[in-house]
Parts: C-alpha cells; sequence; structure tokens
C-alpha cells in the first residue's frame, strides 16, 4: 500500500477531464443521435398526419359540397313552386274547372271537412276544413280578399306537384298548407275521414308556426327536424319549409318534409366512392338524422362532453376537426341545411389505411434503427470501458513498480519535485528518507530470488503502513527505498524512519516451508530545513549519503546527519 501526496490540477484541467471521460462522451453521442432520429420519426409522422387531416377535410368538403347541391336541388323546387303561387295570387286562371271549383268551396266551407277535386283529375284534391275551425283561432284566418285566387293558385300547384309525382321526379312529401283552412299534398296523409286531424296535425307543425312574421321576419327557408307523430310511434323527421305571401299578407306555406331514411338515402349518394370512414348528419340540436352505416349496423354515440366539445367548435368555424380518445372528427356546416355534417374517422381504420401503414413503417424503422444503435451503444460502451481499464492499467505499471506496488523512480521524482515545490511556496519543510536492506545479495544467493521478492514486497507494506497520507514512497533500485514527507522537518523524518526500521526488524518473515528470516535496513535522513534547499534531487544525494554511513558504522541504524554523534 502507498499514499500519494494530493497535487491540485487546475479547475478548468479537471472540469475538462472529467467531461471529455470517454464513456460520458459515448453517452452524449448515443444520447444527441437518438434524440434526433426520434425527433426526425416524430416530425415525418406530424407531417403524414397533417396531410391525413387535410386529406380527410377535403373528402368531408367534397361531400358536403354532392350533399348541398342535392339539397338545393330541393330548395330550388320550393322557390319554383312558390313563385307559382305568387303570380297565380296576382293574375289567377279563368276557365270552367276553375271557376266550378271556386263556386264548390263556397258551396262546402261551412262543413266540417270537405275535399274539392277537378273532374279531369289533372290535379290534386285539395283538402279543407269549416270556417268555424278556422274561426277558433288567431293563426288561421279566411278574411283576404284574394281567398279564391289561393284557392286556385293551390290548385294549379297541385297539377305541378301530381305531374312531378307521375314522373317519379320526387318521393319526398310535398305540402302547402293555407292559413284558410285548406292544404294539398302530392302524397296522401291519411285517410279522407281524417281531413280535420290532419290539417291540425300541419298547422301546429313546427315548420308552420316557425314562419309567423315574429317568428320569421326575414321570410327565408327555414330547416327544422322534430318527432312527428306517426301511426307506429314517434319517427323523426326533416322538414325545408318557406312562406308564402303576396302584398304583405302571408297566406301559408309549402314545405317539403324528408323522412329520416330519405335523408341517409341523399347522403349515400353524397358520399358515392367514399368508402373510408363514417360520416353522420346532426341537425343544429345535436340529434342524429342519418349515417353512412349499412343498415342494422348502429352508429357508436358521441358522449355529452365531445357534443359538447364539437357544439362550441360550431359556434366559432364552418369547419375543424377534433381527436378524441379513439377516433378523429372532421366536421363541416351545410350551407343548405341547419346542421352539420360529420366525418368519423375510427383508430382501427386509420391503422388499416395509408396513413396507417406508413406510419407503422416508420415506427418499425425507428425501432430497427433505436434497437440497432442501443447494440452499438453497449458494444462501445464496453470497449471504451476495456480500453479505459487498460489505459488505468499500462498507466498504473508507467508510474509504479510492479513487485513492490510503491512508485517507481521518474515517477517519484516527478511527484516529489511538485510536492518539494507546493511545501516551498507554502512555507512548510520536506524531508527525504533513503534505507537500503543490509544483506540482501546474501538472501538471494542463499535463499533465492522468489525469497528476496518475498522480503521486498514484506518492506514495501511495512513502509506503507508506517507513511502518511500526504507522503510518497517509491523503489528506487533493486533494495533501495526512497520516501519522500512533505511538510515533515527533520525530526519528523528522523522519528518515522526509527519507527519504520524497528518495524521491519521486529518481524521474522517466512521464507520458505520450514524457513523464517529476520531482515533490517538503514536509514538516511535529510531535510530542507538544514540549508533551505528544496531540489529532491539534492535532498536524496544528501539522504543517499547518510544512508551509507549508516551501513559503516554498524547498519540496522538511522543516520540524519553527516557524522555519528547523533
Amino acid at each position: 500500500m502507498h499514499h500519494v501526496t494530493r497535487v491540485e490540477n487546475p479547475r478548468w484541467l479537471n472540469r475538462l477531464s472529467r467531461y471529455s471521460n470517454p464513456g460520458r462522451v459515448v453517452n452524449v453521442c448515443f444520447f444527441v443521435v437518438l434524440l434526433f432520429s426520434t425527433l426526425l420519426t416524430w416530425r415525418e409522422v406530424a407531417v403524414l398526419e397533417d396531410a391525413y387531416i387535410s386529406s380527410q377535410r377535403n373528402t368531408l368538403e367534397n361531400v358536403a359540397h354532392e350533399f348541398n347541391n342535392q339539397l338545393q336541388i330541393n330548395i330550388d323546387r320550393l322557390t319554383f313552386y312558390r313563385n307559382g303561387m305568387q303570380a297565380a295570387l296576382r293574375t289567377p286562371l279563368t276557365f270552367e274547372g276553375i271557376n266550378r271549383a271556386d263556386a264548390e268551396f263556397q258551396r262546402k266551407r261551412a262543413l266540417h271537412q270537405w275535399s274539392i277535386s277537378l273532374d279531369n283529375r289533372r290535379t290534386l284534391p285539395v283538402h279543407g276544413v269549416s270556417d268555424a275551425f278556422v274561426d277558433e283561432t288567431t293563426l288561421l284566418s279566411r278574411d283576404n280578399t284574394l281567398l279564391g285566387n289561393e284557392l286556385t293558385a293551390t290548385l294549379e300547384v297541385g297539377y305541378l306537384l301530381r305531374l312531378s309525382t307521375t314522373l317519379k321526379r320526387t318521393t319526398q312529401q310535398m305540402i302547402y298548407v293555407s292559413r284558410a283552412g285548406f292544404f294539398i299534398a302530392n302524397n296522401p296523409l291519411g285517410s279522407n275521414d281524417e281531413t280535420v286531424e290532419q290539417y291540425y296535425a300541419l298547422v301546429t307543425s313546427p315548420w308552420f308556426t316557425a314562419h309567423t312574421e315574429h317568428n320569421n321576419p326575414q321570410r327565408g327557408i327555414r330547416w327544422l327536424s322534430w318527432m312527428a307523430d306517426m301511426p307506429k310511434g314517434e319517427v323523426r323527421r326533416v322538414a325545408v319549409s318557406l312562406p308564402v305571401d303576396y302584398e304583405h299578407y302571408w297566406h301559408g306555406v309549402l314545405a317539403i318534409e324528408f323522412s329520416l331514411a330519405q335523408m341517409k338515402q341523399l347522403l349515400t349518394t353524397a358520399i358515392q366512392g367514399e368508402a373510408e370512414g363514417e360520416y353522420r348528419l346532426y341537425d343544429r340540436k345535436m340529434n342524429l338524422l342519418a349515417s353512412s352505416l349499412a343498415p342494422g349496423t348502429t352508429p357508436s354515440p358521441l358522449s355529452a362532453p365531445e357534443k359538447a366539445q364539437l357544439a362550441q367548435a360550431f359556434e366559432h368555424d364552418d369547419r375543424g376537426g377534433l381527436r378524441f380518445t379513439t377516433r378523429y372528427v372532421n366536421w363541416e356546416k351545410i350551407r343548405n341545411f341547419d346542421g352539420i355534417l360529420l366525418r368519423i374517422h375510427n383508430l382501427d381504420e386509420g391503422v388499416r389505411g395509408d396513413f396507417g401503414t406508413i406510419s407503422i413503417a416508420l415506427g418499425l424503422l425507428w425501432a430497427l434503427f433505436t434497437s440497432m444503435l442501443i447494440l452499438s451503444w453497449v458494444v462501445i460502451r464496453r470497449m471504451v470501458r476495456n480500453m479505459s481499464t487498460l489505459q488505468e492499467s499500462l498507466q498504473w505499471q508507467a508510474w509504479h513498480d510492479g513487485l513492490t506496488r510503491l512508485y517507481n523512480r521518474s515517477s517519484l521524482f516527478d511527484l516529489a519535485g511538485k510536492a518539494a515545490k507546493q511545501s516551498e511556496a507554502q512555507g512548510l519543510s520536506v524531508s527525504v528518507i533513503q534505507l537500503d536492506l543490509d544483506y540482501f545479495k546474501r538472501i538471494n544467493d542463499r535463499f533465492g530470488h522468489q525469497a528476496g521478492d518475498r522480503v521486498l514486497t514484506h518492506v514495501a507494506g511495512t513502509i506503507g503502513a508506517q507513511i502518511r497520507e500526504t507522503d510518497l514512497a517509491g523503489r528506487v533500485g533493486g533494495e533501495e527505498f526512497c520516501i519522500v514527507l512533505p511538510g515533515a522537518s527533520r525530526e519528523d523524518a528522523c522519528a518515522m524512519a526509527e519507527r519504520i526500521r524497528a518495524r521491519i526488524h521486529s518481524r521474522e518473515i517466512l521464507i520458505g516451508k520450514s524457513a523464517t528470516l529476520r531482515i533490517s535496513a538503514s536509514f538516511g535522513v535529510s531535510s530542507s530545513d538544514e540549508k533551505g534547499m528544496f531540489d529532491i534531487e539534492y535532498l536524496q544525494s544528501i539522504a543517499d549519503g547518510r544512508l551509507y554511513l549508516a551501513k559503516q558504522t554498524g547498519r540496522n541504524r538511522v543516520c540524519c546527519q553527516d557524522d555519528d554523534s547523533q
């Protein structure tokens, strides 16, 4: 065992040494490469995701455009009928059939319920209720000077409705409901015996009451969805309606009613060619009207928080997208409808699509690259560790004596010179002990070199056990040792030399199976406090001279000055 003086390096050198550690450099390089590979992969996935979202939005926009076109056809038809009625109110037709219809109305208007059909059956029948029924509510009225014109205009619209139904250009329920107590529809609403009930249901429907001057001052188109009372229970329906006004008088409402099956058919037609994702049509209150799923498949409902989040988004934008737990929702408001169209893309659909395939490929490539990087890091780390161990071993061998494990001559004097300069700068002494084993050649000649090596090892261990932590010890010759004591006076050095001498001579060394040997050593001591000299080679030469003086005066002794008087 030996101790090395703590010669402080500059702070910047210690810091540079710490950061230039090969293992640390390998770790930093590995982390940087892993970080950049992850960032690049993430960036590619983000670019793909943006492209995917953009593609989804474009697809939804195309479907919404087609859906709007189909709705616009019905809106144009409704506007056409209203323009026709307004023209008929201004200039009614005058032929015998129309005149007979007006006369028949005057005869029947007091009946509980009635209907009027022209003899040639080219128009649809007009169904109505009595004057007494109309007088029961302020919403209805027959007190207008154009009542006859309105009846004939209704019959003209009936002709157009019958023609469109015959040509199968429309399957929706098209209705005109007058405030004067009559209505006309392209498809029968029920039995003729239920005219009063039918009329009452029509004038109390949401799409009719929505067109009062108070509820619709702009007199524009209104879309509504509501629960209609049907024979088999409540069924949600959708209607687009338009008020019929002439000379600032509200005559009635033209409406087209759609069943949910018809809305689904419109949606299915709009999404032809788009197989991915699910499309859903919602009204403004987030009630589901239609889905693109196959018949018999129930759409997974949106949760209350999801609906609330979508409703909040609708208030600020006409289109957008939201990401939920396992699905991505694109949405767009319908221009010709009071509702929105959603495109819902689930996670499993995304994985099966092109985007998912590319993302999985990128993920696998990243995992493969990361695995190879980790494997390379492990191998390089092991190589660096082995190289560091080898370097430390070579460095240790370059600085130490392999047998005694003390410093060799060159490293001892190199370190001792630095320690001497540090002691001089601090105003402290430095002392040198030189020792040589007595009759060591005889031991080698008599017992062999292995016994001599055991003796040297024993002496080195004894020296290491006695010196201080800041002292330096080394083997400078075959059986010659040198000890440098920074900060120690000559008296301190002499006392330590005496302790080492006594310790060496006090023990017998086992050098064979049954052979023991007691050895001794001679010591010479010098110190800088004698002449103020801090040169280690000079102090070592003084101590070496006193060592030989100790051998000449009997061996196994310590000589601390040039003459023998102690």
